[in-house]
């Protein structure tokens, strides 16, 4: 009897604490912007794979080595990581890339950060997928001029890139060729993904994950419409849209179609990150984000945004920096 009357009520009291903790989480699960959050989703860790280039372990390796690689560059210096450096958010924070012989670009260097997850690539969107994307800079002449077979021919020198090719392609006969470099280089592109930011934790139920300020400039960016262009897990619809920033005369993608209808249209960029990737706009002219922020408002909105809305959607902005990708830098031969 005295076992028996002396468990009853700790089971009582851890039974009290229990429904406390469970009420008090209720209180606080909810901060009544549910409504804006279900316009948002995470961002997931492996964007979608394409049938005809499965993701494995052997391809990703090549990739990141081919990532690194200078020697597929004319100059033998230039890799893809020299505009696209992990250290400054996968892009080289300048207004226009610096390529070959010291010649400079037309436009700013888009982070390749969750590139996998956009419906075309480029600002002007000449390429429909990031195996299609690989091999652009390699040939430009302004960034790597590279002759494909000349790259190629110097990776085929190397006993470990004749090993590493045929690791990730083993049933090609002739596996270092132009295709399974692209392949490679995009393999590796799809794992270069930034999950678990703030504003992802927030998204699955960790409603501590933003401050205040942050939730003001969630609101005012689906109020104000932000979020019609920007949307999905990657921020951005992949579709085009004419816009003349400050300092730019790029005619965008009328280059690629000839379309009249096209002049001065460039992708909608992933805000993903956009914190840490600036400069910003097509050609690299804006320096802050607040900058950027007020001219899109204005460009794109027909909006002239206040300081406070400002600050509260460049604090949101802030909170979709999420966790750096895992990698190594590549011992090269």
């Amino acid at each position: 009897m005295t076992h028996h009357a002396l468990v009853r009520p700790a089971r009582l009291a851890v039974a009290v604490s229990l429904s406390a903790a469970l009420a008090a989480t209720g209180a606080t699960a909810d901060d009544g912007l549910g409504n804006y959050r279900d316009r948002f989703e995470p961002l997931p860790h492996l964007p979608p794979i394409p049938a005809e280039n499965s993701l494995t372990k052997e391809k990703v390796e090549l990739g990141n080595m081919l990532f690194f690689e200078p020697r597929i560059s004319s100059s033998g210096v230039i890799s893809c990581a020299t505009c696209h450096n992990p250290a400054l958010g996968w892009s080289d924070r300048i207004p226009r890339a610096t390529g070959h012989d010291g010649q400079i670009g037309e436009r700013n260097t888009p982070t390749v950060l969750n590139s996998g997850f956009l419906g075309a690539q480029f600002w002007d969107g000449r390429e429909p997928d990031l195996e299609g994307q690989a091999l652009g800079p390699i040939q430009a002449d302004i960034e790597m001029a590279m002759d494909l077979e000349v790259a190629l021919e110097r990776l085929d020198r190397f006993a470990i890139y004749q090993e590493k090719f045929a690791e990730a392609f083993p049933n090609d006969e002739n596996p270092i060729n132009e295709q399974n470099l692209a392949m490679a280089i995009a393999s590796f592109e799809r794992t270069l993904n930034t999950p678990n930011s703030p504003f992802d934790r927030y998204l699955r139920g960790d409603l501590d994950a933003l401050n205040q300020q942050e939730k003001d400039g969630m609101v005012a960016f689906v109020d104000n419409g932000c979020i019609a262009c920007h949307r999905g897990p990657a921020f951005t619809d992949s579709h085009f849209y004419a816009i003349q920033v400050p300092g730019s005369k790029d005619v965008g993608r009328f280059d690629v179609t000839g379309d009249e209808a096209d002049m001065y249209k460039f992708r909608t960029p992933t805000l993903r990150n956009v914190g840490v990737t600036y400069p910003y706009m097509n050609n690299g002219a804006t320096e802050t984000l607040e900058e950027a922020v007020a001219i899109m408002g204005r460009e794109m909105l027909n909006r002239e945004f206040d300081d406070a809305t400002i600050a509260d959607i460049t604090a949101f902005l802030h909170t979709l920096t999420g966790e750096m990708p895992d990698f190594e830098v590549p011992a090269l031969p």
